[in-house]
């Protein structure tokens, strides 16, 4: 009888092990007791470029999870946001320096307008964990005042070497000079990272750089928090092709040229190029192709009805850094998505991309791609994939027990 019984006993504690494991890996972890300080290098609201977007989707994820969040954000083009507050115990606003008195000296321009003596104080009312959003809010990373606090960075990119590439796609002298002075500092400022207690990666290039770089310190590959719990795509076939981005930044524009002189022709279906504040010279080289047309400033829901609507969204960059928010954004809401090998560098998307180096090739695969139709058994797949890889809930535990194994 002894037996039996001890065999039923170990069967039930299996049974709920099961249940319980289950239930970790499926659902967010409610950890109420947890307090996190999170400085955001910008107002993260409303979400509609890269940086913010990690940092505005991670907090919602945060939240959902029952951290308890206390939010410093630095302003200096956008205005606080209620919307915020849905989200954070306390929110707090720092004026961010800019002009010339932040650009003297050996600090680079990104970081020095960012240290705030005020903020050093509201951190030292306790002893919550810190989170660094980006190189930017590293300035105060090395105050002796923070000397035994658990200081957690997450990077969004490889910031010198995307300041460098930024100096290669600028067309001002004056503004290239400035980039690569820039990308020098950030080089030399970079060592304030042997201050963090743990690193936070986006792709798996940067986590193989920052570990290389800084042997001593934790780093973990964490991809970046997004808008979409789920793929959200129409079947079947669009009428045009889309590239979208953040247009005011020289990276983005001079793909959008790119795409314009190097790719198109008048074989080609529509070109739709959205995106926040093109440059004029962009907007006048669009106007000379009658299948091109330059959307500036779409709302949030005009660009998704354009990423959901293409039959194609094409995406390149010159620079393989970082992991590209709107890449996963046209992975979760669009069909087709053509992109050159480096905006797929260092992530594990390359299976659900068509990838074409050269003009010729992606001419070449455009033509091809708008003679198929996209299929539900291509949505499935994706689902699986982008649930594995890139789940809101799956990295919010990540980073939480990134924390906590401290």
């Amino acid at each position: 009888m002894f037996p039996v019984l001890h065999f039923a006993l170990c069967t039930l504690h299996f049974s709920f092990y099961i249940l319980h494991f289950t239930f970790y890996i499926f659902h967010p972890i409610p950890l109420t007791n947890l307090h996190l300080h999170i400085i955001s290098f910008d107002v993260p609201f409303p979400a509609n470029y890269g940086g913010v977007i990690d940092v505005f989707y991670k907090l919602r994820a945060l939240h959902t999870a029952g951290v308890k969040i206390h939010l410093h954000c630095f302003v200096y083009h956008r205005e606080p946001a209620a919307e915020l507050e849905k989200y954070c115990e306390t929110v707090k606003y720092y004026p961010r320096k800019t002009g010339l008195a932040a650009n003297l000296g050996l600090l680079p321009y990104i970081v020095a307008g960012r240290i705030s003596e005020d903020l050093v104080k509201n951190l030292l009312n306790d002893d919550f964990p810190i989170l660094f959003e980006g190189l930017h809010t590293c300035g105060i990373m090395q105050d002796e005042r923070l000397k035994g606090r658990f200081l957690v960075y997450r990077e969004s990119n490889i910031e010198h070497h995307y300041y460098r590439h930024l100096s290669k796609a600028e067309k001002n002298p004056f503004k290239k000079l400035f980039f690569l002075a820039e990308s020098y500092r950030l080089f030399r400022f970079q060592k304030i990272l042997r201050h963090a207690s743990v690193m936070l990666a986006v792709s798996k290039d940067d986590t193989n750089y920052l570990a290389s770089r800084f042997p001593e310190q934790r780093v973990i590959y964490l991809p970046s928090f997004h808008h979409d719990n789920e793929p959200n795509i129409l079947s079947g076939k669009g009428t045009y092709a889309l590239y979208q981005g953040k247009l005011s930044v020289p990276e983005n524009s001079v793909a959008a040229e790119y795409l314009i002189s190097r790719v198109w022709d008048d074989t080609l279906p529509e070109l739709l190029i959205a995106g926040l504040d093109p440059p004029d010279w962009l907007v006048q080289l669009g106007e000379k192709h009658k299948n091109i047309k330059i959307i500036p400033n779409p709302s949030d829901q005009a660009m998704f009805e354009l990423i959901r609507g293409a039959h194609v969204n094409i995406m390149v960059t010159f620079q393989p850094t970082g992991l590209k928010l709107k890449l996963l954004n046209a992975l979760y809401n669009g069909r087709f998505c053509l992109v050159n090998p480096e905006m797929v560098a260092g992530t594990t998307l390359d299976d659900l991309c068509i990838i074409g180096k050269t003009p010729s090739v992606l001419k070449d695969k455009l033509k091809h791609l708008f003679t198929m139709e996209f299929t539900e058994s291509e949505i499935v797949h994706r689902q699986e994939v982008l649930t594995h890889h890139y789940s809101n809930d799956n990295n919010c535990r990540l980073l939480i027990e990134s924390i906590h194994s401290r």
